[in-house]
């Protein structure tokens, strides 16, 4: 008898272990009153609460936490953020509520369910990459630099602008907060915040720095006199992109960059510039005036200049070896502030059609110092001539435009003390190719002479040519050779 009391005994515990190691089938069903967060899987099998689960995290997807940067603010959808639901295995755990454990579990928790019911805590999570991302195209475009402090100048007077804070968004930084945010701090319900991260860069610059600026440092002017209405213009929106720039100790400037792109909403016309050794119409043409202008005020302010290139042909508004060229990106004029107190730089047109740039700073120099500078021609080269045939013009007709003399030179600081010359330093070498002339000879008229005319031009041999033309009867009168061309300011 003992002995089938103690086999029956030991049959009732694995009976009630193997209770407790339930296997769900598909077709069982979440108990009544179980909720997976907000949603109400009672009745469900496991295919159906997943649905249930996954239209609930596109009803999530559709709303919006608010991003903060700075004093900006940007609505995202969660749907953009990747969210998802981070708890696949909460289904398994709500099909066994009421299934697993042993009799005496079971039934305790079906009556829990009847009485109180049991709700799955659902938390949630963001895809890392489609964050970044959205950070990087949507947040970054609040950055802003610092703007230093700066002043102003109206009738002769320096008046001082407080300069502002600069913000970047740190945006790994911003990424993690987003992610911990929504794995950890985030309600299904009400409006989310989450404060991006960000790097506050302070202003250079103060009213006491800046009081130093008061001294005329450097000062040149050229003239626009031979100026049309489109290059006037250019020269114009270029100094006035220029003007008012403080550069603090250290600070390098561009030219390029402060006054390109040229275009019509930049308030830049067609205008005649250099490229490739001819003149021709291009946006902007006339800013190397604005350049070379500078160039001269900076020289004389002696701060170091940085890079500085001559144009490929003489100009005629300044003697060789004073122009600086810009021409995109790869010729452009810059300096630096070398002196140990901010500068200003002032830049205008005048009415009587000359362009002036004034460099204000802080005199430290000694006052019976001066400095000049003198241009040193070194040699010249002829212009490179081209021969054109001109079918519409009579053997005989010969017309030469255009042209100028190339020239190799060198500039010189001469620094005089009480008078006497204490240094001579040679500032730059500047080498110009000669202007195209252009000579254009009539072909027009006996086959045989304007072959053998043609055959001239073809070799670009002037000599040739009028020697050819020179044993017509009767010759044409030549057109008057035009004299050499004024290289139009760049």
């Amino acid at each position: 008898m003992k002995k089938y009391v103690r086999t029956l005994c030991i049959g009732i515990c694995i009976l009630i272990c193997s209770m407790g190691m339930t296997a769900f089938a598909a077709e069982d069903t979440i108990l009544s009153g179980v909720k997976i967060g907000a949603v109400d899987v009672s009745g469900m099998t496991r295919s159906e609460a997943e649905q249930a689960l996954k239209n609930y995290e596109k009803q999530i997807g559709e709303q919006t936490v608010t991003l903060e940067i700075g004093d900006e603010q940007v609505e995202a959808l969660l749907s953009d953020l990747g969210i998802t639901f981070a708890d696949a295995d909460m289904i398994d755990e709500a099909l066994g509520i009421g299934r697993t454990g042993n009799i005496v579990k079971r039934y305790k928790d079906q009556k829990d369910l009847q009485q109180n019911g049991r709700e799955f805590p659902l938390s949630w999570t963001a895809d890392e990459a489609r964050v970044r991302a959205y950070v990087q195209e949507n947040c970054t475009q609040f950055d802003r630099e610092a703007q230093n402090a700066s002043l102003t100048r109206t009738n002769g007077e320096f008046q001082f602008v407080p300069g502002t804070q600069g913000l970047v968004l740190d945006v790994e930084g911003s990424v993690n907060a987003i992610m911990e945010y929504l794995s950890d701090g985030w309600s299904e319900e009400g409006t989310s915040q989450i404060a991006l991260q960000t790097k506050i860069t302070e202003p250079e610059g103060s009213a006491e720095q800046l009081a130093y600026v008061k001294d005329l440092l450097g000062t040149f002017s050229t003239s626009l006199s031979s100026s049309n209405a489109n290059r006037l213009k250019n020269v114009n929106s270029a100094s006035n992109y220029i003007d008012g720039t403080v550069l603090y100790p250290g600070e390098e400037f561009s030219t390029h960059d402060m006054i390109a792109p040229f275009t019509a909403e930049r308030g830049y016309a067609e205008a005649s510039n250099y490229v490739n050794g001819e003149i021709v119409d291009g946006m902007g043409g006339g800013v190397c005036q604005v350049s070379t202008t500078l160039y001269n005020a900076v020289l004389r302010a002696e701060l170091e200049v940085t890079e500085r290139a001559p144009h490929s042909m003489t100009v005629s508004y300044v003697k060789l070896s004073e122009d600086a060229a810009i021409a995109g990106t790869w010729k452009d004029f810059k300096f630096r502030n070398s002196s140990e107190y901010p500068i200003y730089i002032e830049g205008y047109t005048t009415s009587d059609k000359k362009v002036v740039f004034n460099i204000y700073g802080k005199e430290t120099r000694d006052s019976n110092r001066q400095i000049s500078f003198e241009s040193v021609k070194l040699s010249e080269s002829g212009s490179r001539t081209v021969l054109v045939a001109d079918a519409g013009q009579p053997l005989g007709y010969k017309a030469a435009s255009g042209g100028s003399k190339g020239a190799t030179a060198e500039l010189y600081k001469v620094v005089t003390v009480n008078g006497v010359e204490t240094e001579r330093t040679r500032v730059n070498k500047s080498t110009y190719q000669g202007g195209k002339r252009t000579v254009v000879y009539g072909v027009a008229g006996d086959p045989v002479l304007s072959e053998n005319l043609r055959a001239a031009i073809a070799l670009q041999d002037e000599a040739l040519a009028d020697a050819n033309i020179a044993g017509l009867v009767p010759p044409a009168p030549p057109a008057p050779e035009a004299p050499p061309a004024e290289a139009p300011a760049q």
